[in-house]
């Protein structure tokens, strides 16, 4: 049990937060903006009520539960919820029987909603092919894990797959601003308010999930009453999740500050000190893929071919993470961390790019020297395109003194190898090439 739901458990019985802020209406639900923005397909077919059995698949605390609810009660639909993990095939097969007479009876569609379809053996999965085939109801599932592998390919091509993103820190705000005065289903009749750091610190350590986020929430209420004060302040957040709340703005110049720190402790090749910046933004609540691709930019911006295996390593431990996940997905972001401040160091490849990027858009577009041109058809041969192109292949070493850049800019030198690592190794070979090319047969 990790500290939110240590902080949800102490925040008292009864329905939790997040069970009685459930919206009502499409319009009231809180992200999602790419699948519930007017005109979409989702929106569309659950404003005309021509929705198609489907499977919502995203994160923890996404709202894939939210959704279901409300597109049951927008098409007004009996919404029966069942959870894959105690579900078994009888009990799927008595709420079929009763979606069946309830359509035969009221003609009123019955939605059935299953949590964690993923957990579905194919015994069960197939158990309800044919009652989504017939209509008999409407299923929607909710997966956090990727369908294409957990839902058998007979019942995933009888439903529509729609991606749900974590919820934004911004996102994450409104429902806890909207907690906090909502007296019917909130905590507003308490009349508490909280301070922005606060709400930012329950929003960023919540990773994107509404409900650790309202747990979160409730608890450092109920500490903050106990404390006879009607502000919610960062003490109080300390105190539900019993943790140093790090402040640290995601959009703020402080975020800025420590990304800034920690790209210049990888650069200046001091593990300890990229290690601590690193720490301070995961345990602030910084996205982890944010910092991961942060890490795979220096692989190639700073490390270069100094060290090829850096980008290798840093793209692995980016995998690495989107395989397992936190907390553990945090030994590959250290292997790689440290391994990028411990890399020799070459920028020879950003300033390589900018170089030819500087002449292309000083000198324009420079014709394709006529030797180098694709030639497939036989009009083209006999305007000379490829004419006097010499395959390297047939050529000892593999290798042939050629010039491959345009005439106007044969002697530009963008690559610059740094002497520094397996960069080293390459500068002798391109120092090699170079003599071979100011001695070959063209000169």
């Amino acid at each position: 049990m990790d500290l939110f739901e240590q902080a949800a458990d102490r925040a008292g019985a009864g329905f939790p937060l997040a069970e009685r802020m459930r919206p009502e209406r499409l319009d009231d639900v809180v992200g999602q903006r790419t699948l519930l923005a007017p005109g979409t397909l989702f929106r569309s077919a659950v404003e005309r009520d021509e929705i198609a059995s489907m499977i919502l698949w995203g994160p923890p605390g996404s709202g894939k539960t939210t959704l279901a609810s409300v597109i049951a009660r927008t098409t007004g639909s009996t919404f029966i919820p069942l959870s894959a993990v105690s579900a078994g095939v009888k009990e799927i097969r008595e709420e079929v029987e009763a979606a069946r007479t309830r359509r035969a009876a009221y003609r009123k569609r019955t939605i059935l909603f299953l949590d964690e379809i993923h957990r579905l053996n194919k015994a069960q999965q197939d158990a309800l092919l044919p009652h989504v085939e017939r209509g008999t109801v409407t299923l929607i599932g909710a997966t956090t894990e990727n369908p294409s592998f957990e839902v058998n390919a007979a019942l995933l091509s009888r439903t529509m797959v729609f991606v749900l993103a974590a919820l934004a820190a911004d996102d994450l705000e409104t429902l806890i601003r909207r907690a906090l005065v909502d007296a019917t289903h909130g905590i507003g009749a308490f009349n508490q308010s909280i301070t922005d750091d606060a709400a930012r610190a329950i929003a960023a350590g919540a990773d994107g999930d509404a409900r650790r986020a309202l747990s979160a929430l409730d608890a450092a209420a109920a500490f903050g009453r106990t404390a006879a004060r009607s502000t919610i302040e960062i003490a109080d957040v300390e105190a539900a999740l019993q943790k140093r709340v790090l402040l640290y703005d995601r959009a703020g110049e402080e975020h800025y500050n420590v990304v800034s720190a920690f790209i210049k402790s990888l650069r200046g090749s001091d593990p300890d000190a990229a290690l601590y910046w690193m720490a301070r933004m995961l345990e602030a609540g910084e996205a982890p893929r944010f910092i991961l691709r942060r890490m795979v930019i220096f692989a190639s911006e700073d490390v270069g071919n100094a060290d090829p295996r850096a980008l290798m390593i840093t793209v692995a431990a980016l995998h690495a993470f989107e395989l397992v996940g936190l907390p553990e997905g945090r030994l590959a972001m250290t292997q790689a961390a440290t391994y990028l401040a411990l890399a020799p160091k070459s920028n020879a490849v950003i300033t390589a790019y900018d170089a030819a990027r500087a002449v292309v858009r000083d000198r324009g577009a420079l014709p394709v020297p006529a030797k180098l041109r694709n030639a497939p058809t036989k009009l083209m041969r006999e305007l000379a395109y490829g004419h006097g192109y010499q395959y390297p292949h047939d050529h000892e070493g593999a290798y042939v003194p050629e010039t491959y850049l345009p005439d106007e800019i044969a002697d530009e030198i963008f690559y610059k190898p740094r002497n520094s690592g397996f960069e080293r190794d390459l500068a002798i070979r391109l120092a090699e090439l170079k003599r071979l090319r100011d001695t070959g047969p063209n000169k």
